[in-house]
């Protein structure tokens, strides 16, 4: 019998004789809870799929290997967790995200470096790919030859280990990425395929000649359109691969159930090594269909709805993050939906927020923002969105194109414009950045550059304005301020906290020189760092991390500033000004302008003149709410009623 036909009690049974007995009840608990969504996501897929019968076999006793390997310290974490479902909203949760050999050379720095983190009040800290990669170019790690080993040049598997013991026991989750889309050419099974194994072919989209991927090419976009273009790269005496990003980057045949049983396995054995959320990499590109544009089909988010059932079932205190950098209104589908809805996805990046932050800078409005946060739609419960403003990754305008467009609501913005403002080029800009895969001034892709750079402080600190650096810096806090005030989970982009700038050097290391995207990976400045602890920088990198940190400490304490608390955003007259209501009582202003503006909420909007503290203040004084905020100010602010006053 097709073990997908198999009755659901029998299954159970298979699973429950491969537990050992001092796990059974908790994991029999979870899969009566759970098996039904997995299975069923399975039958949509591979109900009639050669091979399913022992893919399946094979997936339910790896799963009950998984469940009895799990280390005491790492069942115990699934119990809380299964029990406290949104621990990763708390007000106190704080994301960091780097790269191990950028931050601290090894994994064995990186955990040298806990203390810090734990400083800067850090809960969950993404290291960008730390597996083994390809030889050669590897993008950046995401060209993964080996997922159960780490690279050789961060440390060995004992590192790994001691990593993950070290952030538990300091409160911090790790976050690793595990790349689906892909393999790098060089991993066992694309070698194998090259040798002639039919087995391992079948990991892989491989076509004889270019029929199909011309068929295909007629529909799909492209990722890398200046350094990678097309979409198949032809591989001698094999055929012509499918390769989305880069041609040494091998995508994965998700229609063949070994993969994604493999993949899965994958998951649950890097999870027990003390791994706690996993950035899924490239979710949107996993399923192919001709005459598509081959992302976001209906497949893609039933195999990320198996795996979160594998998930749930046998490490429920794992995060599940979803990596599609596509318009919020898209996004929703990763959380899941209808009978599914929130049994996808635990996350998802805030990609149309981040890009909104920037282009309201450069437009000196907050009309871009408050369009963002309206087309924010609800999520369900038990999700959350991903809150950054830099990452290892360009800020992608492509998400930005139907608010750009203009509506009743909104003005029309220039996305190639504001583009070309952050690269520098436009009248009055002093940012830094640089633009990324842009086809011509007019065919806008991406911006390269750390916030740092493309907030003007680059510039400044080369000429050294005091005038310029000032106003610089209260750019660079208005955003962060207005990220960290947002729901959702906010992750720091390594450096930010010190105001690191971009990093030219790249251009002179052949293995980085063609991917732009290294101007914002620079090298940790640890004694920078070090003299922003003590308070002994008097500068822009003190000035900057001493602000960001009492946000930090703020929000931390602040019961309406949790992920999933509600917000609404306020209207006023003046169209750079932006109102954010967090909860019930605290009132989050920014002027997104280099004018001063005066503050005057529209009429339904309208709030009270009196009592409120300002919680970025070093006082407990009472406040009436502001008639006027000064170029690019941020100000937090909550109401108090008249017993909070006298206390």
């Amino acid at each position: 019998m097709n073990a997908l036909r198999m009755p659901d009690a029998l299954l159970r049974r298979h699973f429950a004789d491969a537990l050992p007995a001092a796990r059974r009840d908790h994991a029999l608990a979870r899969w009566d809870a759970h098996a039904p969504r997995l299975f069923a996501a399975l039958r949509r897929i591979y109900i009639d799929a050669p091979g399913s019968d022992h893919a399946l076999s094979t997936l339910v006793a790896g799963m009950a290997a998984c469940a009895g390997a799990r280390a005491d310290a790492l069942h115990a974490l699934d119990i809380a967790r299964e029990r406290d479902p949104r621990w990763f909203l708390a007000a106190d949760m704080l994301g960091y995200s780097t790269y191990v050999d950028r931050f601290g050379g090894t994994l064995r720095g990186v955990a040298e470096r806990v203390p810090y983190l734990q400083r800067l009040g850090v809960r969950y800290l993404h290291l960008l790919p730390f597996l083994r990669q390809r030889d050669g170019d590897s993008d950046g790690g995401f060209a993964v030859r080996d997922y159960d080993r780490v690279d050789p040049a961060l440390g060995d598997d004992a590192d790994l280990d001691t990593l993950t013991a070290r952030l538990r026991d300091a409160g911090i989750s790790l976050c690793a990425d595990l790349v689906l889309n892909h393999t790098a050419d060089d991993h066992r099974w694309a070698l194998a395929a090259c040798a002639g194994d039919a087995r391992y072919r079948d990991y892989y989209h491989v076509f004889p000649d270019r029929t199909l991927p011309d068929a295909h090419e007629r529909t799909l976009g492209q990722v890398f359109p200046l350094t990678a273009p097309g979409n198949f790269t032809e591989v001698p005496g094999l055929g012509h691969v499918w390769t989305t990003f880069y041609p040494y980057q091998w995508d994965l045949n998700w229609a063949n159930p070994d993969v994604f049983v493999e993949m899965a396995l994958t998951l649950l054995r890097l999870a027990n090594r003390g791994v706690e959320a996993f950035r899924l990499d490239s979710t949107a590109y996993l399923w192919k269909r001709l005459g598509t544009d081959s992302m976001n089909q209906p497949e893609a988010h039933a195999l990320i709805q198996a795996l979160r059932a594998v998930v749930d079932i046998v490490a429920p205190g794992v995060l599940l993050k979803a990596e599609a950098i596509v318009p919020a209104p898209a996004l929703v589908p990763y959380f899941g939906s209808g009978d599914d809805a929130g049994h996808e996805c635990h996350l998802a990046y805030h990609s149309t927020l981040m890009a909104s932050l920037w282009a309201a800078l450069a437009e000196r409005r907050a009309d871009p923002l408050r369009t963002a946060f309206a087309r924010t739609p609800a999520l369900p419960a038990g999700c959350g969105w991903l809150a950054y403003l830099r990452c290892h990754d360009d800020i992608g305008w492509n998400v930005l194109r139907e608010e750009a467009a203009g509506g009743a609501a909104h003005a029309g913005f220039d996305l190639a414009r504001i583009a070309r403002f952050y690269a520098g080029v436009e009248p009055g800009s002093d940012a830094r950045g640089r633009g990324f895969q842009n086809a011509g001034e007019d065919v806008v892709h991406g911006t390269n550059g750390m916030t740092a750079a493309l907030c003007g402080l680059d510039a400044a600190r080369e000429r050294g304005d005091a005038a310029a650096l000032a106003a610089a810096e209260a750019r660079f806090l208005l955003l962060h301020g207005l990220m960290l005030a947002a729901p959702g989970l906010p992750t720091l982009y390594m450096g930010d906290e010190i105001a690191l700038g971009n990093d030219e050097a790249y251009a002179g290391d052949p293995l980085r020189a063609d991917e732009g995207r290294w101007l914002h990976r620079p090298a940790m400045d640890w004694t920078t760092a070090e003299a922003v602890e003590r308070g002994m920088a008097d500068d822009s990198a003190g000035h900057i991390g001493t602000a960001l940190r009492r946000m930090l400490g703020v929000r931390a304490a602040e019961p309406a500033f949790r992920g999933d608390a509600p917000m609404r955003v306020l209207g006023f007259d003046d169209p750079a000004v932006l109102g954010l209501l967090r909860g019930d009582d605290v009132l989050v202003l920014a002027n997104l302008s280099p004018r001063e503006v005066a503050v005057a909420p529209q009429g339904e909007d309208a709030l009270p003149r009196a009592g409120w503290r300002d919680l970025l203040a070093h006082d407990d004084a009472t406040h009436a709410l502001p008639a006027t905020l000064a170029p690019h100010a941020l100000r937090w602010l909550r109401r108090i009623d008249k017993a909070d006053a006298r206390a």
